[in-house]
């Protein structure tokens, strides 16, 4: 099938051109969609970056629940970019790094035999990749599912790049398995579920064409690779878990280390695995047609059943003829064993981002496989992409707000004695680790609840409470109108396009209000001009519910010896970009026991 309308890509430039390209286009989106205000970034992705470099790490406990141990590594690109420049930029260059898979995807496709030589299928594979339910949903935000991918999709393209090499057993083999096997390893040290790749690439590469111990040599010093790549991205911090709490993994896996701060169990369970024998065979259509199934977004999610069809028709094939070329098996092996490995550990959708980011080529390849020889197989392959590419829109996200002239803001009381003061958070929704950053550095920050809890750790959240004598607060949400926030920003627009400054303008908002649902109502001023107020039946009281909110916590902290002063709570405002987060300022109260 000849691509005529892509013609342009066959110019000797159009690679590098696409290179930069891409990932600009990949910022621009990103800056389009706004501030990140993702609940993960909020409750610990940038307090953890935050505690590093500011000695809170063991001082303060859990502001962002457990969470508040996993690796800051990872945080570190988009910490530093939203300290060190505008916001608008910090989303812009996020965003153009994590097109960078768009480069690994290229030269992925151009190693493997259906599509070597083709430059411009593999830069319309490449493109489609990107179109993908998860890529889209985390473009520029801290989920860190985009940026590890550029670790697994380039220990993918070392070992297809040097896959010649390795069909013979020497140091050029041992040293791109080990290449590849770092790379590997450092992407799953900055986030532990990408655990399911390397164990993917280890096995696969029993495929490669050499005798059988030659291939498990060469999948061991892969495994080798791995564990230094582990150790580079990750090592420095197991050893601070260890040091802290007794346990590298802290607060997971303690029924291996035994830390007396944890209670003795494994990994936290996952709520998204299938369920019984059915759904594990057909598990992409269970989740396709429920996506809830498999993580807290609504995604259209199609790619999956088309490709768990054709790669298991591409192996059925195989197994008849044997035909296809050994890296088109490795690598459909490879999304084989990483889907399997990721259904029975966490089954969670968006850790599957390198797949899903793969799936243009592997359905491309399976395509071949199962229609070789086939002149329709070209045209069948990109009707499928191209419909594939078309229902992944419109795309959910994790959350966005309106760029502000700051990153993240905070008003912040004054406090008498800060080095005699707990500071406790005590909801899990919405998060609020983030507002650790804007505290006292004197102050504790405690979190209540959002641990595995052991008699160990409540003796140690006790021991920290009676070490400081106070006085003690928390910081509680403060309710706020959505629809307020509204008419803020329309009543801002009007005002920035001289609506409000006169009669003329009045009349024209007037107008404009006849004719588009405004949910406000037009008041002029004494003093001329005009404004926008909310209509009754969108007006909340603020204060009646933030009274119910510190019931509710005060009756959970009651369990912990602990209440609030109510009559001392008073409103203070923060926020993400343009968001408002307004908190509640509370002292805290010692329950007599």
């Amino acid at each position: 099938m000849k691509l005529p309308r892509f013609a342009f890509l066959n110019h000797p430039r159009t690679d590098l051109l696409a290179a930069v390209f891409v990932p600009v286009l990949c910022g621009l989106l990103s800056l389009l969609s706004g501030q990140d205000d993702g609940w993960d970034m909020r409750n610990y992705h940038l307090y953890n970056a935050y505690a590093l470099f500011h000695g809170r790490i063991g001082f303060d406990m859990a502001p962002g629940a457990f969470q508040s141990y996993f690796n800051p590594t990872i945080e570190l690109p988009y910490y530093f970019l939203t300290q060190w420049c505008p916001p608008r930029l910090a989303g812009f260059l996020m965003g153009v790094l994590h097109g960078l898979n768009f480069v690994l995807l290229a030269v992925i496709a151009r190693q493997l035999p259906d599509v070597a030589g083709q430059s411009r299928v593999a830069l319309l594979l490449a493109a489609t990749g990107l179109m993908t339910p998860g890529f889209l949903s985390e473009l520029g935000n801290t989920m860190g599912d985009n940026l590890t991918a550029l670790m697994v999709l380039g220990a993918v393209y070392l070992l297809l790049r040097h896959w010649t090499v390795m069909q013979q057993w020497g140091l050029r083999a041992v040293l791109a398995a080990l290449a590849a096997g770092l790379v590997m390893g450092i992407g799953t040290g900055m986030k532990l579920t990408n655990a399911v790749y390397a164990v993917g690439l280890c096995l696969s590469l029993l495929v490669t064409p050499q005798l059988w111990w030659q291939r498990l040599r060469l999948a061991f010093v892969f495994g080798v690779g791995v564990i230094g790549g582990i150790a580079l991205s990750a090592g420095w911090w197991f050893l601070t878990m260890w040091h802290m709490f007794g346990n590298p993994l802290f607060p997971q896996f303690n029924n291996l280390f035994h830390s007396p701060l944890a209670p003795e169990a494994g990994v936290i369970e996952s709520i998204f695995l299938p369920k019984g024998l059915l759904e594990n065979l057909l598990w992409p259509f269970v989740f396709a047609l429920d996506p809830l199934r498999v993580g807290e977004l609504s995604m259209k999610l199609f790619v999956w059943p088309v490709m768990y069809t054709l790669v298991l028709a591409f192996f059925g094939v195989q197994v008849l003829r044997r035909t296809a070329d050994r890296r088109s098996v490795f690598l459909l092996l490879f999304v084989a064993i990483s889907y399997l490995v990721w259904m029975r550990l966490f089954s969670i959708q968006r850790y599957l981002i390198p797949l899903e980011l793969l799936a243009p080529i592997v359905i491309w390849l399976a395509l071949h496989g199962v229609m070789r020889g086939l002149p329709a197989a070209r045209r069948v392959a990109w009707a499928v992409l191209a419909l594939l590419a078309v229902t992944v829109f419109p795309v959910a996200n994790w959350g966005h707000a309106a760029w502000g002239e700051r990153s993240f803001s905070a008003q912040t009381p004054a406090l008498a004695a800060p080095a005699a003061s707990v500071i406790f958070i005590a909801q899990l929704h919405p998060p609020m680790g983030w507002m650790s950053m804007f505290m006292p550095p004197q102050a504790r920050v405690v979190r209540l609840g959002g641990m595995p809890e052991s008699p160990g750790y409540l003796q140690r959240l006790h021991d920290v409470i009676a070490e400081r004598p106070g006085p003690h607060y928390v910081m509680l949400a403060a309710s706020k109108n959505d629809k307020q926030s509204a008419l803020e920003r329309k009543l801002a627009a009007a005002t920035s396009l001289g609506l409000t400054a006169d009669v003329g303008g009045c009349g024209r908002l007037s107008w404009l209000m006849r004719h588009v649902r405004f949910q406000a109502s037009l008041r002029d001023l004494p003093a001329g001009g005009c404004t926008l107020d909310l209509l009754p039946e969108y007006q909340i009281d603020l204060a009646a519910q933030d009274r119910v909110q510190v019931q509710a916590v005060a009756a959970d902290m009651a369990r912990f010896g602990l209440g609030i002063d109510a009559a001392s709570c008073v409103v203070y405002q923060a926020a993400v970009g343009r968001e408002p987060y307004p908190y509640q300022w509370c002292r805290v109260e010692k329950l007599p026991r």
